[in-house]
This record gives C-alpha cells, structure tokens and sequence, in this order.
C-alpha cells in the first residue's frame, strides 16, 4: 500500500471584509507553543499565510484523524487574533501590496516575480504519494498527467477575487498560470530526461531552484515522491480525504500499469493544457475533457471513467466504500466554489465566516 502526506495551504482573513490578515507568524508561534505542539506546521509565502505538512500515512483513516485534529486546533488559534483560518485558494476580498514573509527565500521569489507578487494570493493542496524510484516517478507522471485537469475540476474552490464573482470556479488556478513552469508536466522518457529538462529550467524566467518548478505534478526533490499540486486548498477535511485518496489510488494505478508495459494515454499538450482552463472556469458543472476518449463529456461522465481507471487501487487500499460515499457528499453540497458562492448569496460576508468556521471543523 503506498505511503502519502499532505501540505494544506490556509489564509488568515479578517472577519469582517474578509481580507488578509499577517498573522501567520504569530498563529504558527501558538501552535507551537502548546503543550501538544505541532511540529509539521510552517510559515507560507505571505504574512498571512500558513502551511501544514502532515506526517507520513498509509491509511485514509489516519490522515482523517489528524486532519480533524489540526483543522480544529487551527481554527481556534486564528480566534485569538480576531481572524479565520480560512481553506481557500484565494481570498474574498484583498487589495494592495501583500506582506512577504520575513525570510531570504520568500523576497527572492518577490524580486524575481515583481508584479505577480500581488497577485499570489492563492493557497493549494498538494498530495505526496511514496514511489520506489525516480524511474518510476517518470512513469507514473507520464500516465496520470492526462487526468489533472480532473483532478482540479473536482476540487474548485476560489471563485472570488477582489470581493467580486470571477465566474471561474478555481481563480487561484488562473494566477498560477501567470507562472513560467505552470500546467500539466511534459511527457519525460526516463529520470535522466526529467532531472536534464527540470535543470535546465534553473535561471530561465524567475525559476531559480528545482523548488520554484511549479508544475501541477512534479517529482519531489526532497523526497522519494510524486508530488500532485493541481488542487485548491479545501475548505473542509472531508474534500482534502477525497482527493487524496483519488491521487493515492491514480498513483499506485499508474505504477501498475508501467510494470504491465500498459502505455500512457496520450492527450496532446495544447488540449490538455486547454483543459485545465476549462475545469477551473467551470468546475464540475459542465463539460469536461474525458482523457479516454478525448472529447468533451458531461463532468459526471468523466468522474465516473476516472473513478472505473482507479477503482482496483481504491479497493485495494480499502477506500473504495469511502470515495464513492464523499463523491456523492460532493454531488449532493456541491464544489467549494458552489458552497462560497451559496454561504455569500444566503448570508453576505458573514455568511461565508461562518462557512469558514463551520468548515474547519466539520467531521467527514
């Protein structure tokens, strides 16, 4: 059974405009400070950002608990200074020059991205999945690139931007392209392919480390992992599971295949990348690009070919039962986007604080 982590993105927002507020560094020295610290949690890019990695799991149930745990101890940190601890991939409202976190590493992605600070507001969800080799890495890149766009589809949750409705369902996706190493990775024939092609990416257009390669799945540099990076960041514990859960299974599907010599469907670069666009403006309530068959489908049609792709693996690692049970929560609540732009319709600004709140520490 493969091994997996997490690293969720959280803002810290003000409850009343719903703008950012820099108190990241003060919320991380309290969850730090507590009598059951939490080691795994870490300054983010901006002032009011934090990140949490988790620690390594091999059960869905493992990485609920703690998730829960976190979420909850979170969420009553931000209340101690007056803000939320909100699960978004852009804020509601925001304006000006964002604060950058006070380290070297951070004002040198600020000197090297100048205008596009401003609009880096945006937090993700990247799942790790332990893979034997850099070689089979390659390979397992290969065959689930095909389905991020997917992936991103059924995790849309930033439809706001400067307190006005898009109309995309994931905005912070569409920030992210502004970037030089954006989208879906490349089709690579072996480690020494990737590693040469990723190296020579260094220098060239702000990407001054492999770190700033931020392709929406990636080979890990620090550990022996794909790194899938095409997610929002939820607003709740139980989409986080769902789409871990998804990768996990997609992940050990592809190394099965490479092992059979089963090929990697193929979808040419420029429809994929269009692709990705589609799903963040439109999330799961239209069309989506069905890898398999290479045309645009209802978006329930192409959940369900992914879910047929997985299905073994999920089975496999005893989380088959449980993914079809969160689908249908998805179905039936709607994306995050969906639930923002409900709480807002319903209640305002206050309607989205206290589906903030409420989300943080919503059991699955």
């Amino acid at each position: 059974m493969r091994t997996f982590g997490l690293e969720e993105e959280f803002m810290f927002l003000d409850r009343v405009q719903l703008r950012p507020l820099n108190v990241g560094s003060q919320v991380l020295a309290r969850l730090r400070g507590t009598p059951r610290p939490s080691h795994f949690v870490h300054r983010e890019f901006l002032a009011s950002q934090i990140e949490r990695s988790s620690p390594v799991f091999t059960h869905l149930a493992q990485a609920e608990a703690d998730l829960l745990t976190f979420r909850s101890r979170l969420a009553a940190a931000a209340t101690e200074y007056q803000a939320v601890a909100a699960g978004v991939g852009t804020p509601f409202q925001a304006e000006g020059w964002p604060e950058i976190t006070e380290t070297a590493r951070y004002h040198r992605v600020g000197e090297e991205f100048r205008g596009l600070v401003p609009d880096h507001l945006i937090n993700g969800l990247h799942v790790h999945v332990g893979i034997p080799n850099r070689e089979a890495g390659v390979q397992t890149l290969n065959r689930i690139r095909v389905w991020l766009p997917t992936l991103l589809a059924l995790s849309v949750n930033s439809p706001f931007w400067q307190g006005r409705d898009t109309g995309f369902s994931s905005w912070r996706s569409l920030h992210a392209r502004r970037w030089p190493t954006a989208g879906c990775p490349p089709p690579t024939t072996a480690a020494a392919d990737y590693d040469s092609r990723t190296r020579r990416l260094v220098g060239v257009g702000g990407t001054y480390d492999l770190h700033t390669i931020w392709w929406s799945a990636r080979l890990a540099e620090r550990y022996p992992t794909v790194e899938v990076r095409v997610c929002d960041a939820q607003l709740d514990a139980a989409g986080t599971l769902l789409l871990t859960a998804l990768i996990r299974a997609l992940v050990s599907t592809a190394l099965a295949d490479a092992e059979r010599g089963t090929p990697p469907i193929h979808v040419d670069q420029e429809l994929l990348d269009a692709s990705l666009w589609h799903a963040a403006r439109d999330g799961v309530r239209d069309g989506l690009l069905n890898p398999v068959t290479g045309a645009l489908e209802p978006a329930a049609n192409v959940v369900a070919a992914l879910l047929h792709t997985v299905d073994h693996a999920l089975d496999q690692a005893g989380d088959g039962d449980r993914v079809r049970v969160l689908l249908e929560r998805l179905r039936r609540l709607g994306s995050g986007a969906q639930r923002q732009r409900a709480a807002l319709h319903e209640g305002g600004r206050a309607g989205l604080v206290a589906l903030f709140e409420r989300s943080a520490t919503a059991h699955c």
